[in-house]
């Protein structure tokens, strides 16, 4: 059952660049998108006209990607479609913390910043979480795991509607996978994000049942089934 508070995760982008985000936000009529450097992604009115997607495409540019996110309204025939990929909206409930109390201090964990974002874009690279950018990490609080002083776990806040943040960019180089990395790095933004009095939630592609397994284990439940998709601009 969705409850009255989550409504707004329906429109998880559009929230964040009205609200929290507001400072990142380029806008135009109805339609508004992230700068370039942050992230990728754009959002419409719930019951966007022509002249939002025209709007948007002049916000964008001619030829450009339009990372649409989970907006379930899609653009006129002349957007040319890039990608479509079905994912699942995530939520932590109510209540409780991120299990085992000793792992959400996170040993080992470090905060990231600029200084780190070569390392940063570099894992991304390699493990291919999602959308990051050269300034996505100052949408939130991204941590990190060293090994040897080498980078090779990450996970961070993205998306802020109201009252909740999104954990994303959730990765760990091969090399490191099996020593949960992945499950510390989320604990610890859990109980970051709680300790905010915000509630945490998350997106993870359909088919990546690992990941979907590890955060139910952790204690985050399904929220709805989402569609992922990107465009090209007329």
């Amino acid at each position: 059952m969705v409850s009255g508070e989550a409504v707004v995760l329906d429109d998880p982008v559009g929230a964040s660049l009205r609200g929290p985000h507001a400072r990142f936000a380029r806008r135009l009529g109805r339609a508004a998108t992230y700068l370039p450097g942050v992230a990728t992604f754009s959002a419409v009115s719930g019951d966007p006209d022509s002249a939002d997607w025209a709007d948007l495409a002049r916000l964008l540019g001619r030829g450009e990607f339009a990372d649409m996110f989970s907006c379930p309204v899609i653009p006129p025939p002349d957007w040319e479609p890039v990608f479509v990929l079905e994912g699942r909206q995530m939520i932590w409930p109510g209540g409780g913390r991120p299990g085992r109390p000793d792992a959400a201090g996170g040993t080992g964990v470090v905060e990231l910043g600029a200084a780190d974002v070569p390392e940063m874009l570099d894992l991304v690279a390699r493990t291919r979480p999602g959308p990051f950018r050269p300034r996505t990490h100052e949408l939130g609080t991204y941590l990190g795991i060293r090994d040897g002083g080498r980078l090779v776990a990450m996970a961070g806040e993205r998306l802020r509607p109201p009252g909740w943040t999104e954990i994303s960019s959730v990765c760990t180089a091969p090399e490191a996978r099996g020593r949960g990395h992945a499950a510390r790095l989320v604990r610890a933004l859990v109980a970051r994000v709680l300790a905010r009095n915000e509630r945490p939630f998350l997106h993870v592609a359909e088919a990546n049942t690992h990941a979907r397994a590890l955060y139910e284990r952790i204690g985050f439940e399904s929220r709805r089934q989402v569609t992922f998709r990107g465009f090209r601009t007329p």
